[in-house]
């Protein structure tokens, strides 16, 4: 069956920087376009980034350009997301995601992992 397995969590004071990991199996990894969602307490989950199958194409939320990079390797089934300059306001469960579509709506992706907790501290 299709895993989706992030890493890379943990609490970071403001200002630092965290490298976020997800590594698929159970799927033709490069053919998915590739996500990071996340989602605070009491709110809905949020679009943070995206990547096309090639890697080609990228979408970052506005609010994040500049300081969250995401990236992919075809050939270890992974993708990767860079956060820089941490505030605390990006503390949220993230989640990678799976989809055929390029997109940065949630209900267009068709796999999901478990989530990795991000904290930042002020």
């Amino acid at each position: 069956q299709v895993q989706l397995v992030e890493s890379g969590g943990g609490s970071v004071q403001a200002g630092g920087s965290l490298r976020l990991s997800c590594a698929a199996s159970g799927l033709t990894f490069s053919s998915y376009s590739m996500g990071w969602f996340r989602q605070a307490p009491g709110k809905e989950r949020e679009f943070v980034a995206a990547i096309s199958w090639s890697g080609a194409n990228t979408r970052y939320a506005d609010s994040l350009k500049g300081r969250f990079t995401i990236s992919r390797d075809n050939a270890k089934n992974t993708v990767h997301l860079q956060m820089n300059s941490l505030k605390p306001e990006d503390t949220a469960v993230y989640y990678c995601a799976g989809g055929i579509r390029f997109s940065t709506i949630p209900g267009r992706y068709d796999y999901w992992g478990q989530g990795t907790q991000v904290t930042v501290s002020s």
